[in-house]
């Protein structure tokens, strides 16, 4: 269980930081916001590789989530640090090449924070979010279909473990 006083911390990672992992931030901050949760949980995105390092995200996934409400235009890449892994409590990863990178990166001791996204979501669904990147638009209402499922089950987690 964490601290009370100290926000719960989530990271969302993907490969460039640039369609998946800044989506899930984007959706997870809305709904936190929704709830008035916003104080008692902190919400960031990275990527494992530093490809598209201070960069914003890629024109699709910011125009898909715009059609829902969801503003991604201010959220810039950055590639994961080590300190990540002692600063966040939930570190999740969009699809299994990623989380093994993690895993390779990972203190021990911290291990157990790092797990699929796809973990917390309802009903049958993949065990990965698919990487948008070089497909069309449906893609990316793909990949908001299985964020939004995902961190609506990731509140219900946080909430049910308070």
């Amino acid at each position: 269980m964490t601290d009370v006083a100290r926000p719960v911390r989530v990271l969302f990672v993907c490969m460039g930081n640039i369609c998946r992992s800044p989506t899930a931030e984007a959706v997870f901050r809305a709904l936190v916001e929704a709830e008035a949760l916003a104080d008692r949980i902190q919400i960031d995105s990275a990527g494992t590789h530093d490809f598209h390092i201070g960069n914003p995200p890629d024109g699709r996934a910011q125009a898909a989530a715009a059609q829902r409400s969801y503003d991604l235009s201010e959220l810039r890449a950055r590639q994961v640090e080590s300190r990540d892994f002692a600063e966040f409590d939930y570190v999740l990863a969009m699809d299994e090449d990623n989380r093994s990178l993690l895993l390779q990166q990972c203190p021990p001791e911290h291990r157990r924070k790092v797990r699929l996204l796809l973990e917390f979501a309802e009903g049958e669904v993949p065990a990965e979010v698919p990487d948008p990147y070089y497909g069309g638009a449906q893609g990316f209402e793909q990949v908001l279909d299985l964020i939004e499922n995902a961190t609506r089950g990731l509140l219900r987690d946080f909430k049910n473990n308070q």
